[in-house]
């Protein structure tokens, strides 16, 4: 049963519980019998209100998302249905139904987005097809241009046309997403967050902090390294320069990114339910990504930077997804996690 499920007396204090409630609030029912509504609900004052209205009114009230806060790092969605229940006279008990939803709205999510990006993806592998016909026949035609004149001041030219013409056939190839088959092997997440880590290092000298908060019981996973080097460096790179760009964003702190490695388990991605996921979370604390952006930043050719090219995340999202896995992200000023989650069956 997925519904918690809780029974709370006149007094306030909750008489029983299911197993399901058990696990949605992390305690058990020898802890949580007896105390207030007021302390199991504490993060929550919109669900407070709804048991007070529902026993003084004395009626079924229903809200929908209420945020609840159950640990620290774990806060979750919820729809909660409270029916009061009168036996005699005077204020009723309550039956309180809860049920998790953020896993649904996160499902709901993933899929419009995945089909937003694969539709977007779809046109722009048409266009660099058609883009792709013409640069070739001009490269082309400037090699045979070159072959025929002597002039070094012309002959410059005609090089110029071609690089440019090789620049563009390389970033259409970007555009229209990897087409490398992976190399798949039994990798350890920590050997690229390391590897990745001594390229930040190198590149960024003394800029940032590096942290890392590693699960060592973490088993390998099968997977292309050189796949997810990229993967985590185009995420570090653009952690490490929104902090360099904005360095008021850290309140003086000094900018930090975090590799965190842990297990989620029963985690489902895409259509598929997986018992155990790798979760590896890249963290930093500057300025976070813009709300209007948040919805398409795993789009190609979206970016805030004046200088980018809007396809690592593009290239991100394509590589994960090769490895049937799942790459979301939570931002917000002073903190963006992204989380990449891969299989470990």
């Amino acid at each position: 049963m997925e519904t918690a499920v809780l029974l709370f007396g006149r007094d306030m204090q909750l008489l029983a519980i299911n197993p399901a409630g058990e696990n949605l609030l992390q305690a058990s029912t020898r802890m949580l019998v007896g105390r207030s509504a007021d302390m199991i609900f504490s993060s929550s004052e919109r669900c407070r209100k709804t048991l007070v209205t529902a026993a003084e009114e004395n009626r079924a009230i229903t809200r929908r998302e209420l945020s609840l806060h159950i640990s620290p790092g774990n806060d979750i969605i919820v729809d909660c249905s409270v029916t009061p229940v009168v036996q005699d006279r005077g204020k009723p008990e309550l039956i309180v139904e809860i049920t998790r939803i953020d896993r649904l709205m996160r499902l709901a999510r993933e899929d419009y987005l995945q089909s937003q990006y694969e539709a977007t993806r779809n046109v722009l592998r048409g266009i660099a097809h058609e883009v792709k016909n013409p640069l070739g026949g001009l490269r082309g035609a400037a090699q045979l241009l070159d072959m025929e004149i002597s002039d070094p001041e012309l002959k410059e030219f005609t090089q110029i046309i071609i690089r440019e013409a090789d620049r563009l056939s390389g970033m259409v190839d970007k555009m229209a997403g990897p087409n490398k088959m992976l190399q798949l092997e039994p990798v350890n997440i920590h050997t690229v967050t390391e590897d990745v880590r001594g390229l930040v290092a190198a590149e960024f000298p003394d800029l940032v902090r590096l942290e890392t908060d590693y699960d060592p019981s973490l088993p390998d996973i099968r997977a292309d390294h050189d796949a997810l080097v990229q993967v985590i460096l185009n995420l570090s790179r653009n952690a490490v320069q929104a902090m360099l760009d904005a360095p008021d964003a850290t309140n003086g702190a000094p900018n930090r990114l975090i590799y965190r490695t842990r297990v989620a388990s029963k985690f489902t991605i895409g259509n598929t339910m997986h018992r155990m996921v790798l979760r590896l979370d890249i963290e930093d604390n500057g300025p976070g990504i813009p709300n209007d952006l948040q919805d398409t930043v795993f789009y190609p050719l979206i970016t805030s930077k004046a200088e980018g090219s809007g396809l690592g995340l593009s290239i991100v999202q394509t590589i994960i997804s090769q490895h049937n896995g799942l790459v979301e992200f939570i931002s917000k000023p002073g903190k963006t996690v992204f989380s990449i989650y891969l299989p470990l069956e």
